[in-house]
């Protein structure tokens, strides 16, 4: 257990929080996050995830340009929606083909520890974080997914910490998806 580790895990808990109640300010915490776990990933030689975080970096950058474009003057919380099942689909698939091509070439050219279960879990935090910086409330369902693949992931890799914060982020997810899907509701009536 790494202290890059440690400090990571809390920001993940801060940023969860605060992406749970539709603050803006969940994006400084995930770009602290991010760094910290990109090296923790790297060590692990889970090489999709720690390039992930240099992309979960740049996105939550465009997400935070996104929710204050989004946000009302004098108004806490940015507005979420329901995804089409048409955009689900192409979602749906676009992460299927994210996640295959990346697992074949970590298969091929490198010697990343679980190469298709990184890269599924890579594709699909992907989809995942756009729809997160797009506000639809889909972003929950694979973060939930994403969590419980994670937590396997990290233990098979000997980190318990990080394993332990992907709990946690399955269980803020679940209640996420429940904030999102009521603050839609509200919006609706």
């Amino acid at each position: 257990m790494s202290p890059l580790e440690i400090v990571g895990t809390v920001l993940g808990f801060a940023n969860i929080v605060l992406l749970i109640r539709r603050s803006i300010w969940n994006f400084p915490a995930a770009m602290a996050m991010v760094t910290c776990v990109g090296f923790v990933l790297f060590e692990a030689k889970l090489y999709a995830e720690a390039g992930l975080q240099g992309f979960f970096f740049v996105v939550n950058a465009y997400g935070w340009w996104l929710w204050n474009r989004a946000k009302g003057a004098g108004e806490t919380a940015v507005p979420v929606a329901w995804l089409g099942w048409p955009a689900r689909l192409a979602w749906l698939a676009a992460t299927v083909a994210v996640s295959l091509t990346l697992g074949f070439a970590l298969h091929s050219y490198t010697d990343a520890a679980l190469p298709f279960a990184d890269s599924a879990v890579t594709g699909a935090s992907i989809a995942a974080q756009f729809l997160l910086s797009y506000r639809r409330i889909e972003n929950w369902v694979l973060w939930i997914a994403i969590d419980v693949v994670s937590v396997a992931l990290y233990v098979i890799r000997d980190l318990p910490l990080l394993a332990v914060l992907y709990v946690a982020f399955g269980l803020l997810s679940a209640l996420g998806l429940r904030e999102w899907i009521r603050a839609a509701r509200g919006a609706s009536a």
